[in-house]
């Protein structure tokens, strides 16, 4: 049993809010300026920032107040505009920027938007950092709404100016990542989630060749994730089956996940990506200590197919800045999430839809295999989840019946099934994930558990 606790601003990946209403109220949004300018300002005499957004509407007014409160400390701030999440932090660490900021609610509404902020090496902040500015920005804030301060004006044209030379950068980073693909002779659908990756994805894949039907490249500032992306692979899996292509690719609103499609209509999540990915690294040798890391939502499955390949497999928290953490502490090659968040520090410092993409395509044409052969071999354990809205997060195991609902399940499935219950990191929700060898339990105390949080904590 898994319960994640609640910080008072940050999440598990930055600042998550509905745009405009606190904790992404002007004055916070300033103030958290205020706060990383006044930290980065200890570590160099003139720092500067680069800042990425995704779509939404909210984005240019949210990147220029941020930018303001920057300013304000005599940070140097500098944008890319609209660009993925990864980009950022491959500019933060290759163009001698002190932090990387994006403006961003990755799969989430488009009414939602958020703030995450990654250091100088490319790397998500660290959650000690990341409280330690929790205080200054909470305090700063509240005196400006004592006060009735207002910010200085961030619609001005001058406060934020876009450099479209970094996202070339980033576009040649990408081939450079898989010299020699050519994409040539390959049928292929990619959806682009109305998101960040719209601006690059057109770019790169002319420039790499084959056949490639873009799906949702218009946003509107509204339609990010909307019916489409990553949350909707059944999508871009039904386009493939209808043109005939060899592969899907779908990416969430920031790119920094990728799921695919096979060419039955079938959708191949983040754990068959890092089955994948991990035969193909063990070949070539560069699967150190033959570990892959993963996390308590991956698939039985998977563990089972990784260890048929003489692969072992560590299970972190949920969060790629967890998983990245346990891949460091054991020196690992690969790891990732069910959702696709796939981590390759021999390549990046984050996960990177995009690249997750070009590193397939470059085993496919390697290896001469389609992708329902290299996916061959993982059978795939039940799995249900099971989404609750809660007005609080209160420690699930301080609730008898949660427990007592828990307990039941565990004790029925023992070794032929896992139970996981968690709060989401970026959302007002516990997450209810049962995996069974019987459909019939797992349903059943999938949602006897589920009807115990929705009757202590639901909406």
């Amino acid at each position: 049993m898994t319960a994640t606790g609640v910080r008072k601003l940050f999440g598990t990946d930055g600042i998550r809010a509905v745009a405009g209403e606190s904790p992404l109220d002007q004055n916070t949004i300033f103030a958290c300026g205020l706060a990383l300018g006044h930290s980065l300002r200890k570590m160099a005499a003139e720092p500067k920032v680069i800042l990425g957004r995704d779509t939404r509407e909210s984005g240019p007014w949210i990147a220029a107040t941020l930018a303001a409160g920057l300013r304000e400390t005599g940070v140097r701030v500098e944008s890319a505009g609209v660009i993925t999440t990864p980009a950022v932090a491959f500019l933060a660490r290759t163009h001698g920027f002190q932090a990387g900021v994006v403006i961003s609610a990755s799969h989430n509404p488009w009414r939602d938007n958020g703030i995450k902020l990654f250091g100088g090496d490319g790397f998500k902040l660290a959650d000690a950092v990341e409280l330690a500015m929790e205080d200054e920005i909470l305090h700063h804030a509240a005196e400006m709404e004592i006060q009735g301060a207002a910010t200085p004006d961030a619609a001005t044209p001058s406060a934020v100016e876009d450099n479209a030379a970094l996202q070339a950068d980033y576009i040649q980073f990408l081939i450079d990542c898989v010299p020699g693909l050519s994409l040539a002779g390959l049928r292929i659908v990619a959806d682009c989630a109305n998101g960040a990756s719209a601006a690059v994805a057109p770019e790169l894949f002319r420039r790499l060749g084959g056949e490639v039907v873009l799906l949702n490249i218009n946003p509107d500032g509204r339609n990010i994730n909307l019916n489409c992306g990553a949350l909707h692979p059944e999508l871009v899996a039904a386009e493939v089956s209808a043109r005939g292509a060899d592969l899907g690719l779908t990416f969430d609103g920031d790119a920094d996940r990728c799921m695919l499609a096979g060419t039955k209509n079938n959708i191949i999540n983040g754990d068959a990506i890092l089955l994948m990915a991990a035969r193909d690294l063990k070949a070539r040798g560069l699967l150190t200590g033959d570990l892959v890391v993963a996390t308590t939502m991956s698939n039985m499955g998977l563990e089972a197919a990784l260890k048929r390949s003489g692969i072992r497999m560590l299970r972190a928290p949920v969060g790629d800045r967890y998983v990245l953490e346990q891949m460091l502490a054991h020196h690992a090659a690969l790891g990732g999430e069910q959702s696709g968040h796939i981590l390759l520090p021999h390549l990046a410092t984050t996960g990177d839809g995009l690249l997750t993409a070009l590193v397939i395509l470059d085993l496919i044409a390697r290896s001469g295999k389609s992708i329902d052969e290299l996916t061959a071999g993982l059978k795939v354990f039940p799995q249900v989840i099971v989404n609750v809205k809660v007005r609080e997060k209160k420690p699930l195991e301080s609730i008898p019946a949660v427990v007592a609902a828990i307990r039941a399940a565990e004790a029925e499935l023992e070794d032929s099934g896992r139970v996981v219950i968690r709060y989401s990191g970026t959302e007002a929700l516990a997450r209810v994930m049962i995996e069974a060898e019987s459909e019939e339990a797992m349903t059943r105390h999938a949602n006897a558990i589920a009807d115990a949080i929705r009757s202590e904590l639901g909406v």
